[in-house]
């Protein structure tokens, strides 16, 4: 709504003059030529911000400043999975290097995957609205009842962009994600164009990344003319995530290696926590990477250079997820328009394969 986006801009302005108690708003008339907006959306506009108690409005005079604090129009708020990933510093950096250049500051929430902890921190935001969100979806593999806070906190015209996962119910959303089929199809070619043939794969099921780069393995094996191996699928969830990155004998990862992946060459894992995790267990089972098993992995992260065979992985050849969400957000919190974007990836190969 266009008087929503007004009272958005005018809690911004507001915000930019601290405490200056004597603030004047412009006239209804400078706002209404200004923005290009009928007199009555001025009105409402200006209506809502002294509901909220953010000015008064006195006959003849105009609007000022209350002196409450508008300092929610100027949080970001930023929901995140899991604060212990691998990718989490970096996300936080690129996001803050590009909001706090316009003066937001940037407020972390972290749902650890969990439809429940999801529900509460939407409620908290929706109790005390931020100037705008940028969200990790939980569990969008699957379906989701909290897709009503999100279509709530919309019609309060707080500006929402999803990364890395979205909701099919909410593809009206804009978001930042990656190509991940075409993410999967990369990798798988590259096994396949290094002589490999019996892959195998480690997918996590309930968030849509998963399956989506197990579609573009499938896709690519299909291609080759080389039947997908079923049995050599192996499948985790956000509850079995943490027993994967216990130690290297935990017994989720060893039954993998024993049964689901014991005739496969090669391995496609989800990311490089579990390929990292996985170069562990086949080293202490005495196998040798790539001879024995290929491994590759999505994120080209700092554990492909630690872990003890350097890991082929793909990143990111174009933009950063953090980057793009946030300039994404701001040119939603200013009035313009945004489109999705699926970010590519570029393959980096290292010793785990040939």
């Amino acid at each position: 709504m266009k008087y929503q986006l007004l009272a958005r801009i005018l809690r911004e302005e507001i915000a930019l003059h601290g405490n200056d108690r004597n603030y004047k708003l412009p006239t209804e008339r400078s706002l209404s030529e200004r923005y290009g907006l009928s007199r009555h959306t001025v009105r409402h506009a200006l209506e809502i911000l002294e509901e909220e108690g953010l000015i008064n409005r006195l006959q003849g005079s105009g609007s000022y400043f209350s002196g409450n604090n508008p300092g929610n129009a100027m949080r970001i708020a930023l929901i995140v999975t899991f604060a212990d990933e691998y990718i989490f510093p970096g996300l936080i950096a690129d996001i803050e290097s590009v909001i706090k250049k316009s003066g937001y500051t940037l407020q972390v929430y972290t749902t650890f995957n969990r439809i429940s902890d999801e529900r509460s921190v939407l409620k908290e935001l929706i109790a005390s609205p931020p100037g705008g969100i940028i969200a990790e979806g939980v569990k969008t593999a699957l379906p989701n009842p909290n897709t009503d806070l999100y279509q709530e906190l919309a019609s309060q015209g707080v500006p929402l962009v999803f990364y890395n996962g979205r909701y099919n119910a909410l593809s009206h959303i804009p978001s930042v994600t990656d190509d991940n089929y075409a993410g999967g199809m990369l990798l798988t070619k590259h096994l396949l164009n290094s002589g490999y043939r019996d892959i195998g794969g480690i997918f996590k099921s309930d968030d849509l990344q998963g399956p989506e780069r197990y579609s573009g393995m499938a896709a690519a094996m299909r291609d080759a003319g080389i039947p997908l191996p079923d049995k050599s699928i192996c499948w985790f969830d956000s509850e079995d995530r943490q027993e994967l990155l216990g130690s290297p004998d935990n017994e989720l990862l060893l039954s993998f290696c024993k049964n689901r992946l014991r005739h496969v060459s090669a391995v496609i894992c989800y990311n490089d926590e579990i390929a990292y995790r996985l170069i562990l267990t086949l080293r202490s089972m005495g196998k040798n990477i790539p001879e024995d098993m290929a491994v590759a992995s999505f994120d080209n992260s700092y554990l492909c250079d630690i872990s003890p065979v350097p890991v082929t992985s793909l990143r990111h050849s174009t933009g950063r997820t953090g980057i793009t969400a946030a300039r994404m957000l701001l040119k939603l919190m200013h009035g313009g328009n945004v489109q999705s974007v699926r970010l590519p990836w570029e393959l980096v190969t290292r010793r785990s394969s040939k």
